[in-house]
């Protein structure tokens, strides 16, 4: 296996991961109070969002050519990236809250 694969496995392995998280704040939703429900509500509809692009960059980056997959990797990361921190403010903010 080489690292593209490796790469590419990975963080398939990490947005099942965070499809399940997210599934999972997604359910505890009933536990949240009327006051943070709206900001609750945007701020799901936003990772969903961001996570649904990652995965159609990653099927980008899958279907690449070796000369072309630094650089469709370089926007792959960046997505990854803003991803992992929109979860991990989701989780710290929502977690406290239900």
């Amino acid at each position: 296996m080489n690292n593209r694969e490796a790469y590419q496995g990975e963080m398939e392995k990490k947005l099942q991961e965070w499809g399940a998280k997210l599934d999972e704040l997604k359910a505890k939703a009933d536990n949240i109070g009327d006051n943070v429900r709206a900001e609750y509500d945007k701020q799901m509809q936003d990772l969903q969002a961001k996570k649904d692009n990652l995965e159609e960059k990653l099927a980008e980056l899958k279907s690449t050519s070796d000369d072309a997959w630094t650089s469709v990797q370089s926007g792959f990361q960046s997505a990854w990236e803003e991803l992992s921190a929109g979860f991990e403010e989701a989780f710290s903010k929502f977690s406290k809250e239900s």
